[in-house]
């Protein structure tokens, strides 16, 4: 019985998962320019709601692990109900359940198609958990706090590249920086330690302690894999100051700062361009300064703090 009604469920999810692609694809090409690009955010976002899954289905619930957010929240009362209970709830109901309000605060705070395509990452990774067979790849519970950590940070990255999130506490922590200008992070730093605390208590804290291991190579390897939020000073000694700045303003909307400049062995006057733009653009801006000016010598540091006003692309 139990197994016919979760085939019933994962069946009307996937009619209402496929009728909500369709509108998502059709509502976003007529929004856009770009056919192309929305069909490319699409397909990342399913594609890292799929590896989400797998991820859940192998090194997660293998090691009994809690990823941070409404997911780790949606494991631990699933497990929970189990436990106690002896009822098996769907993950995605759960998943589903949690994310009801963060979807109404994204929708009308922070973006549109940034919400309607996090909310299909959301169908996704939930439908696709309850659908997607669970294998044991190892026992070893310090390997899938690790390679779990790794896959999930790739997931996360592929949903952030296509201009959306894994949704839950990603709007929540978005709409307080927007809101009051400041971090929030502290304070979802803060609700998956209460998870993980609650964890331990009722699953087990060696399940708990692997968890930390499992979110700190997740937070590590997301942090190399996505720069947006990451801040690269350029500093650029060049004759063409002004088509270098026509550049950087056309390409990252980001302002610079010209100095007069004399070299010392030499005792040629140039120009010093000083501008920070997002890690996730010098690469690309590197390369188009190359182009206008091969001999332009450039200094690239990486910035640690940035105070004071510096443009970041609105959420669409």
């Amino acid at each position: 019985m139990e197994l016919q009604t979760l085939s019933l469920f994962s069946r009307i999810m996937l009619i209402i998962l496929w009728k909500l692609s369709i509108f998502v694809l059709i509502f976003t090409v007529m929004e856009s320019k770009s056919v192309f690009l929305e069909i490319k955010r699409f397909f990342l976002v399913v594609l890292g709601g799929l590896l989400m899954a797998v991820n859940i289905n192998t090194f997660v619930n293998s090691a009994n692990l809690f990823p941070g957010g409404f997911t780790g929240l949606s494991l631990l009362i699933q497990k929970t109900v189990f436990n106690s209970f002896n009822i098996t709830i769907p993950f995605s109901v759960l998943l589903y359940s949690l994310n009801i309000i963060p979807f109404f605060i994204g929708f009308k705070f922070i973006g549109k198609k940034f919400t309607i395509y996090s909310v299909i990452m959301i169908f996704a990774s939930g439908l696709l958990t309850d659908f997607v067979p669970e294998i044991q790849l190892t026992e070893d519970m310090l390997l899938c706090a690790v390679f779990g950590g790794i896959v999930n940070s790739v997931a996360i990255s592929l949903c952030l590249f296509a201009g959306s999130s894994s949704g839950g506490t990603d709007f929540i922590a978005i709409f307080i920086s927007e809101k009051t200008g400041k971090s929030a992070w502290n304070w979802i730093l803060a609700f998956n330690t209460c998870v993980l605390i609650a964890a331990g208590i009722i699953v087990g804290w060696d399940a708990a302690l692997y968890s930390i291991i499992f979110q700190y190579v997740s937070t590590q390897g997301l942090n190399f894999l996505y720069k947006k939020y990451a801040k690269t000073t350029l500093i650029i000694i060049t004759d063409r100051d002004q088509e270098i700045y026509q550049i950087i303003k056309n390409k990252t909307n980001h302002d610079a700062t010209v100095f007069q400049g004399k070299g010392c062995y030499a005792g040629t006057e140039h120009k010093m361009l000083y501008t920070v733009v997002s890690s996730q653009e010098s690469g690309a801006l590197e390369k188009a300064i190359r182009n206008v000016d091969p001999s332009a010598f450039i200094n690239v540091i990486q910035s640690k703090e940035i105070i004071g006003r510096f443009y970041k692309r609105a959420n669409d």
